[in-house]
């Protein structure tokens, strides 16, 4: 009988399942080709902002965006976002992909080109309803 238990070891069980992951890919033709990536944003010399995501398949994810309270709503970040549609752009990637919860920017996505494609409410706490978005090159 299989059982199934909880592990602290993210880190090795994770580089185990991108190998069989990657082996299965391969036996079906397919490139996973998963990448991390990182952009920062400096005034100065002085890091004033962070994006940080990863590539696979043919997609790009947007994990966190983060701009410093003090560089806030002076173009930061729409900085970042366009240093990864440029970074990416014609490197055969399909589209770029991100989630956000509504206390945090889904009007500033938008304002970037994002399309809205579904909200996923939370009932218990409506700070934390994710909005998905996706941006096509």
């Amino acid at each position: 009988m299989v059982e199934v238990e909880f592990s602290k070891n993210f880190e090795a069980i994770d580089k185990i399942a991108d190998d069989l992951l990657s082996e299965y890919d391969e036996e079906n033709d397919v490139e996973y080709n998963f990448k991390k990536f990182a952009f920062v944003a400096k005034e100065n010399g002085k890091a004033v902002g962070y994006l940080t995501g990863f590539s696979y398949y043919s997609e790009i994810t947007i994990n966190n965006l983060i701009v410093l309270k003090k560089y806030r709503k002076k173009g930061v970040g729409t900085k970042l976002m366009f240093q990864v549609e440029k970074h990416f752009m014609g490197r055969g990637f399909n589209n770029i992909n991100l989630v956000t919860n509504s206390f945090q920017a889904p009007n500033f996505y938008e304002k970037c080109g994002f399309k809205l494609e579904f909200i996923r409410k939370n009932e218990k706490n409506p700070k934390l309803t994710k909005y998905f978005y996706v941006k096509y090159f």
